[in-house]
């Protein structure tokens, strides 16, 4: 859900802010680049090692630029079903929702993860671009509610460790038994001997774990993290291979597969939209008409021939008329399948498995197939 395109290295900005575990990744050698106004690693040695240590050991990633927002209060719960898609609260606590902030237009603001902490107590994570937005759009949507929102972003920093051997290595650092810890649930624990919150979360596709820290802990249990992994394979990875992982994992990316043009449902995500919830949802009338017509295009998986992936904003092509009848949102050459995949919009006519179009990459019309999503199974 990370909130802007495949990250690329660059010139920092003077103004790019720097996460409170950046000292450690210029140690490491990572080579920065600016992400959504953040001093970001994309890499430490290269994307494809890193990639590998994923799909084969573990990984650790620093994703601190996110946004964590607290809403709390006696309707905490109603205010939050009024302002998103879903129904935050028939979560239980400890438990986690992946959800959509929408426009009343039905366009989607930002995709975030909802945490219920406790029966009047949420924390939402939204993209690191979009942190701002989300917060005062939930401040509007929830005037009138006895509750109350805050931007805690500041006070968080945030782990992630991702990968087959992902729990055996944060397993090293606590007296906790992970395995009560179900998929998309949180709780707090003593983490390297730090107070955490401890999320069995992830955008890899790979079994992994989110570490909600304080800002200050966040070096030390980086560091404790690192040595335990270190017998297990355990590398320090960035944006970069973070991108191809979720890719071959079919996760969607704001700003390309969901952006304010896209509804819910045009991304393969209707699922998490709940109609009919008392009180209803800003954007619902919308979404109603949405869902009656049917979308006019739908994400779909490629896979092209040959060894050039293709990119963000290529045109898919009919191979007969050469018609435009889609364009890639994100492709990459996949290190775990090693042959070229992508996501694309296509026409909803043309959605359906086995399906021969072409994709114009830069100049040059190369074969391609419509295959479901993931990619990628572990």
């Amino acid at each position: 859900m990370t909130s802007s395109g495949p990250p690329s290295s660059g010139a920092l900005t003077a103004a790019a802010k720097k996460t409170p575990l950046h000292a450690v990744h210029a140690e490491l050698g990572a080579r920065f680049t600016d992400f959504a106004g953040w001093s970001m690693p994309v890499r430490y040695t290269s994307e494809l090692a890193e990639h590998r240590a994923v799909r084969t050991a573990a990984g650790i990633f620093d994703l601190s630029h996110m946004g964590e927002i607290e809403v709390s209060g006696p309707e905490a719960a109603r205010a939050l079903d009024h302002a998103l898609v879903n129904e935050p609260s028939k979560t239980a606590v400890g438990r986690a929702r992946y959800s959509m902030l929408v426009h009343e237009t039905g366009g989607v603001l930002d995709d975030l993860v909802v945490y219920r902490l406790a029966e009047t107590e949420y924390l939402i994570v939204a993209n690191a671009g979009n942190a701002q937005i989300v917060c005062s759009t939930l401040r509007d949507r929830i005037d009138g509610y006895a509750a109350t929102i805050r931007d805690a972003s500041s006070d968080w920093a945030l782990i992630a460790v991702q990968g087959p051997r992902s729990a055996a290595i944060v397993g090293g650092a606590t007296e906790a038994d992970l395995a009560l810890l179900k998929y998309y649930g949180i709780t707090p624990m003593r983490l390297a001997d730090q107070d955490v919150l401890l999320a069995r979360t992830g955008y890899t596709g790979e079994d992994g774990f989110e570490i909600y820290c304080r800002a200050e802990a966040a070096p030390s249990i980086w560091q404790a993290i690192s040595s335990i992994g270190a017998s297990h394979g355990l590398l320090p990875c960035g944006l970069a291979c973070r991108d191809t992982l979720r890719l071959e994992a079919g996760m969607p990316l704001y700003g390309q597969e969901i952006t304010i043009r896209t509804t819910p449902f045009d991304a393969g995500q209707g699922r998490v939209v709940v109609f009919g919830k008392p009180g209803g949802f800003v954007g619902e009338q919308a979404l109603l008409a949405h869902r009656a017509a049917g979308p006019a295009r739908v994400l779909v998986g490629l896979t092209t021939t040959g060894q050039r992936a293709p990119r963000h904003g290529y045109a898919v092509l009919d191979p007969d008329t050469g018609e435009t009848v889609g364009e890639v949102t994100s492709g990459a050459l996949s290190p775990a399948l090693g042959y070229p995949i992508a996501m694309a919009y296509l026409a909803a006519d043309r959605q359906e498995p086995g399906t021969k179009v072409l994709v114009d990459i830069r100049g040059s019309r190369v074969d391609a197939t419509v295959v479901p999503l993931p990619f990628y199974h572990r």
